[in-house]
């Protein structure tokens, strides 16, 4: 369950505090170890998020405050800064009295906003009301005025003005980028259709499995929604029970099982905190309410102890239903595929065809997309393409049409000698500049060579976005290093604009200096491309020296570089990696000791020609130590290199570089090795002007017992 302090920022800011550099996932770098992928939430200490929930101070002390608060002089950037960390702190006064003195800064509207955020959250309802309304019109279809509209309609919402909700709803842009909004407007959809009941049915089916995708349903608006539907029993709470479960919201679930009649608290405690005692003291009788509490029970002991589960669900197994086998089992599975248990499959086989079946079951498709994985894994004998094939089937028609699972499907109809049906499949994806576009083309007999490159724009078009307000804000946001809310300001620019219009703007981010930008603008083209914005390759002269001094090839660099910092020389992650490779203090330090860098210090990590030589030095280690394939090298710079050895111990068999890639365990780090390698094979293209094959790159590889390595 997110803490309360990410919940209020998540409120604030939606999935922009969830960025990295790249504005992805936040990724491991060399000499990060940890358990799994870690997000980079903004955090808040406990004076600070007490400030910032509580917020008490009237509108009225704002003059006062300006007035009285002693401000040293500073620079205006500084002075933005300190007015930032004055709204983190929920410093009102603080805030108020710096506003006027950054009334000419080129961000003085994000001061306005944090202001009139504020008063969202602690003035009486008209008050707030009116201020919301006289910023929106003041700055009319701007980031800012969408993401204060969300923050009024969590606040209508959570007082029950339900009739103003409706009315601003239809107006909020980013309509999904807070789960709790999205909960309310499910909810006011449900009331309006209760009065019929097909329609009610319609609108509950659809908040079912809102609510089951849905990682953050312990919040208000998606508790009261599932309280709604409960009333009216157009919702299972053993099935909510069971999601909340799945997302970790123990006491929520432990809150809405309360509402069973006659169930015993001490036992849905027990089931949900101690799973291992419930089921042993109730393995051989069950009453109907225990039998409930015993599937949430395996359900939840799958997440720590797979063995233990199987052997309970397996003394339960003909107390079950078909779709509680198919889901208790499916669970299993899951989560033995994630361990790389080579009983995975035989679990998924248990659960039979009703795994990933229940439409309102949580992590139906993680189940679904897990047993695909564990089929890809096989045997000592290679893949099961019948159990591919029949998983596909019970995909929902958009997961079905995701290119991963269209292009393995496509393998097993090829498998079962249904070619021409395996082709069509491949047709459909195969123009896509990703890992499976790349993979379909190959299957189809088509080099990977790039686009045709489109017609640079013309200066005065470039010209153009000189002035538009936005960008320049989010140029000026990252200068300060608040980058989530560049990120965010950037994208929304990006809204509805034409391929010239992209090529443009990707050409004016370069002008500017942001390399990043410019890739994740040329990025969104649909027609016309350009791979020179895509994949730029600055510093070429040095990577290329430091490149070929340690013999790694400077394609894979540029690609894995892509990825860590998207060139931001001064790169910096939440759990302090830095640079363009994005190295870790003791890694850098480990490597400076090792290629005998005498005059290193920390401080020099930044530096490029340091950062170039640690980074790449670093990657020819890690190649070296798994035996110089690649794919298993990306993996190990991301997760650290004890994980691939382990993963690649559990093999059964020799498999393609792309299933291990896909069955990584990680999904941040799945996502990385998959990028940086379509990506090399992008720089290849560029460089060697000739097709290039990403199979190839992959090559295969081979069970290997995973051993020690001295490596960080």
């Amino acid at each position: 369950m997110l803490s309360l302090a990410e919940a209020v920022v998540n409120r604030m800011f939606g999935s922009a505090v969830r960025m990295t550099l790249s504005g992805r996932l936040t990724h491991r770098s060399p000499g990060a170890r940890r358990a799994g992928p870690t997000w980079a939430c903004i955090r808040l200490s406990g004076a600070a998020l007490a400030a910032l929930v509580a917020l008490t101070v009237p509108v009225a002390s704002q003059a006062q405050a300006a007035r009285t608060t002693n401000v040293a002089p500073q620079p205006l950037d500084d002075q933005f800064l300190a007015a930032h960390a004055a709204w983190r702190a929920g410093d009102r006064e603080r805030l108020a009295a710096l506003a006027p003195r950054l009334a000419e800064h080129p961000l003085a509207v994000w001061v306005e906003f944090w202001q009139s955020q504020i008063r969202v959250r602690r003035d009486e309802p008209a008050r707030a009301d009116a201020a919301v309304q006289a910023f929106i019109a003041r700055y009319p279809d701007s980031y800012l005025a969408d993401r204060l509209r969300m923050e009024w309609l969590l606040a209508l919402a959570a007082r029950g003005d339900f009739g103003a909700f409706e009315r601003e709803h239809p107006a909020l842009v980013w309509q999904h980028d807070d789960w709790q909004v999205r909960c309310w407007a499910a909810l006011v959809r449900y009331r309006k259709a209760r009065a019929d009941a097909a329609a009610a049915e319609t609108v509950a089916r659809e908040a079912r499995r809102m609510l089951a995708a849905n990682r953050e349903s312990g919040g208000e608006g998606c508790m009261a929604l599932t309280d709604a539907l409960a009333d009216d029993s157009r919702l299972s709470v053993w099935e909510r029970v069971r999601g909340l479960v799945e997302q970790n919201q123990l006491a929520t679930a432990k809150r809405l099982a309360g509402r069973v009649p006659r169930i015993n608290a001490a036992e849905v405690a027990q089931a949900i905190d101690r799973p291992a005692a419930f089921l042993a003291l109730h393995e051989r009788r069950l009453t109907q309410l225990q039998r409930e509490l015993a599937i949430v029970a395996i359900v939840r002991l799958a997440r720590e102890n797979v063995d233990q589960a199987e052997r309970f669900a397996g003394a339960l197994n003909l107390h079950l239903t078909p779709e509680q086998r198919g889901l208790v089992w499916g669970r299993i599975g899951h989560m033995a595929a994630l361990k790389h248990d080579p009983q995975a499959v035989d679990f998924y086989r248990r659960g039979g065809e009703h795994v990933g079946t229940h439409p309102d079951a949580a992590r139906v498709e993680e189940v679904l997309e897990w047993q695909m994985r564990a089929a890809l894994r096989g045997s000592a004998r290679g893949p099961d393409w019948a159990m591919v094939h029949t998983t596909y089937e019970r995909m929902r028609p958009e997961q079905q049409r995701d290119a991963a699972w269209v292009y393995w499907h496509a393998r097993a109809l090829q498998a079962d000698g249904r070619t021409e049906e395996a082709q069509a499949q491949w047709r459909s994806i195969a123009g896509r500049f990703e890992f499976y576009g790349k993979l379909a083309a190959e299957e189809l007999g088509e080099p990977i060579v790039l686009p045709p490159r489109a017609a640079p724009p013309a200066p005065e078009q470039v010209r153009e976005f000189a002035g538009n307000a936005g960008l320049n804000r989010a140029l000026k946001l990252l200068e300060l290093g608040l980058r989530a809310e560049g990120v965010r300001e950037w994208g929304w620019q990006l809204r509805n604009r034409s391929d010239r219009e992209l090529l443009a703007i990707a050409e004016y981010a370069r002008s500017r200096g942001s390399l990043d930008r410019m890739i994740s603008t040329s990025d969104r083209t649909r027609e016309e491309f350009d791979f020179e914005q895509r994949f730029p390759a600055p510093f070429r002269a040095q990577l290329t020296r430091q490149a070929q001094a340690v013999g790694v090839d400077e394609t894979w660099v540029y690609g894995l570089i892509r990825q860590e910092s998207r060139f931001i020389m001064d790169a910096r992650s939440v759990v302090g990696a830095q640079g363009l490779m994005q190295l870790m203090p003791a890694t850098a330090r480990y490597v400076a000791r090792r290629v005998g860098m005498t005059d290193f210090s920390p401080a020099r990590v930044n530096e490029l020609d340091v950062n170039l030589r640690l980074g790449t030095s670093y990657l020819r280690f890690v190649l070296d130590d798994l035996d110089g394939h690649p794919a298993l090298a990306s993996a190990a710079y991301n997760a650290g290199p004890g994980r691939p050895r382990q993963w690649r111990s559990t093999l059964p068999r020799a498999v393609e570089g792309a299933i291990f890639a896909e069955t990584i365990p990680f999904n941040e780090t799945r996502d990385y090795v998959k990028k940086v390698m379509s990506n090399s094979v992008y720089y290849a293209a560029l460089f060697e002007n000739r097709a290039q094959s990403l199979k190839a790159r992959l090559g295969t590889v081979a069970p290997k017992a995973a051993g020690a390595t001295a490596l960080p």
